[in-house]
């Protein structure tokens, strides 16, 4: 028998375990990305299932922070889509987590909307922004390379391998999609994916 909280606890800790799992499963993507063997799959998936499994995962660390996390989807985006959810939950949530490790106080935004639709396919733009330490143009530019974080300092303060980005640079290309990074040194980053997706 569990009470609400209990039940709501161990939801977070079984997400919070599956993202454990994601870490080594990142080592395993970076080992085929390299060798080129790593696939992506199209399946029908639920956007809003996706974006609530990312909420659960990084809600409380962000409320242990006094963050305020907020998810805008535009109503029009359609629920159902087709692509591979692993992966793109896999890019969004790497952007997430390091949106709530580099932020010590104001609001992580993830935004979805729609860039272009047709009978088959939508074109979207899922944004996360933050309020935290910011990037010079410079370090936004290595950003995405393997093994590379803004600089030293911040490999010292915040840890982390560097791999994140550069994984998720090569699974949005895998997926049809692009990703960019804006930020401005102390007031934040935003990191914009457009992705290619089925609609049927």
């Amino acid at each position: 028998e569990l009470n609400p909280r209990e039940r709501d606890y161990l939801g977070k800790i079984l997400s919070s375990s599956r993202a454990l799992l994601g870490i080594l499963n990142d080592i395993l993507d970076y080992s085929k990305i390299e060798a080129g063997a790593l696939t992506v799959e199209v399946t029908g998936f639920h956007l809003d299932e996706l974006l609530d499994t990312a909420s659960d995962l990084f809600s409380v660390r962000a409320d242990e922070k006094g963050l305020e996390l907020v998810f805008d989807v535009v109503p029009t985006v359609p629920d159902l889509l087709y692509g591979d959810p692993m992966r793109l939950g896999q890019v969004i949530n790497n952007l997430l987590g390091n949106a709530v490790k580099f932020t010590e106080h104001g609001v992580i935004h993830v935004s979805v909307a729609i860039e272009q639709q047709g009978a088959s396919h939508v074109v979207l733009r899922i944004a996360v922004r933050d309020t935290g330490i910011g990037m010079s143009s410079e370090q936004c530019t290595k950003l995405f390379e393997a093994f590379s974080q803004a600089d030293s300092s911040t490999s010292r303060k915040y840890g982390g391998t560097g791999l994140g980005l550069a994984i998720c640079r090569r699974l949005v290309a895998l997926m049809g999609g692009d990703i960019r990074v804006d930020s401005i040194v102390g007031e934040g980053s935003r990191f914009r994916l457009r992705m290619h997706l089925g609609v049927r």
